[in-house]
């Protein structure tokens, strides 16, 4: 058993990540990269886990356990609650590099999503890279090299990881007890992301929302229909927010009663407010994201057919995706997936209102 275990597909990675623990190639500040699904933050925190473990990472002693609890006293997970990584995130990851380890020969700092740190705070970053404290180790996740800033890629340790593919998902999914037909489903439709194809699998409010994603293709005849089917993808995205929030809203609101009227806390209130409204909304972009790119996926199956291909993301819409290849065309289909992707990057590097994002999607695909 080892902390690299959870990382599928990926022996090349696990190979240097390895080594470096065992001391052949280790340095202070490393770059996970790869498309989303790849897992980029699991290798990070493995890698943590590792440099903590007496034994390398040996997934089962005091120490890794403590990180895959996040609870490990050197180290330190940041991950933007908003869109993005703004200059108090900055002074909080280099107030933590500079801790000397409680426990460990390293204090580690993973800092996941790293693409979205402002100039501001990867230039304050820059200047600890330059002269980084002799025992911090900082991992930043991004889903390319090109989307951090050169002078911090420049001295960072590359490690880039690869979509794994449809059959060692199915495997690991097996494993875990899901019937062989749904794990082998559930990996295709998840496109190589290991934790969306976990959720497929097992959970049974995932593949609704990507059926209420899948179903805008049919909902297109007139603009009342966009702007209704862009209103119902919009909720189900806040109701799985408020979901997946419910324990973070929960501690929360313990905290603030804990607080009460007490002298000065007014700030403090206004902060966990905030943070609060921060990751609800993050989250709620997250499953926007996901129904988006399942949406794409079915448009790209229907040029595929068109094609002549014969490989379906969405193998199970197999009737609806050749009726629909039969009443439009490849150039109509590819300005659609054009429109979903332009959605997608709105969202995830704007702040503009979703609703009226997904509203133009929709009249887009639409007219397309």
């Amino acid at each position: 058993m080892s902390v690299f275990d959870v990382l599928v597909g990926q022996e090349v990675a696990t190979s240097r990540l390895r080594a470096a623990v065992a001391g052949d190639g280790m340095t202070h500040a490393w770059l996970f990269t790869g498309p989303p699904g790849s897992g980029r933050s699991v290798a990070a925190r493995a890698f943590a886990a590792a440099l903590q473990c007496p034994a390398g990472g040996c997934g089962s002693c005091d120490s890794c356990r403590q990180v895959a609890a996040r609870s490990a006293p050197d180290v330190t997970l940041i991950r933007p609650e908003g869109v993005a990584i703004l200059k108090g995130d900055a002074e909080l990851i280099i107030g933590r590099m500079a801790r000397r380890p409680q426990s460990s020969p390293w204090t580690v700092v993973v800092v996941e999503d790293a693409d979205r740190l402002t100039d501001i705070a990867a230039n304050m970053l820059l200047k600890t890279l330059e002269e980084p404290p002799p025992q911090a180790v900082l991992l930043l996740c991004a889903p390319s090299t090109e989307d951090i800033l050169a002078t911090i890629r420049s001295r960072c340790r590359s490690v880039v990881l690869a979509l794994p593919s449809t059959a060692d998902i199915t495997a690991v999914l097996t494993a875990e007890g899901v019937p062989e037909d749904r794990a082998r489903w559930a990996a295709g439709a998840a496109q190589g992301h290991v934790g969306r194809a976990r959720a497929l699998a097992t959970d049974e409010s995932a593949r609704e929302q990507r059926q209420r994603a899948l179903a805008i293709a049919g909902r297109l005849s007139s603009v009342g229909e966009c702007l209704e089917a862009s209103a119902d993808l919009v909720t189900a995205a806040t109701a799985e927010a408020k979901v997946r929030t419910a324990a973070a809203v929960e501690e929360a609101d313990a905290l603030l009663e804990a607080v009460g009227k007490v002298r000065g806390s007014a700030g403090l209130r206004k902060e966990v407010e905030n943070r609060i409204k921060s990751q609800t909304k993050r989250s709620r972009r997250d499953a926007l994201d996901r129904a988006l790119v399942d949406l794409a996926a079915w448009y790209r199956d229907v040029t595929v057919t068109q094609l002549g291909g014969t490989t379906l993301v969405h193998a199970d819409q197999a009737d609806a995706i050749r009726s629909a290849a039969a009443t439009s065309s490849a150039e109509v289909n590819l300005r659609r997936v054009e429109a979903i992707l332009a959605c997608r990057e709105v969202l995830t590097e704007t702040n503009v209102d979703e609703l009226l994002a997904v509203e133009r999607m929709a009249l887009a695909l639409r007219s397309a």
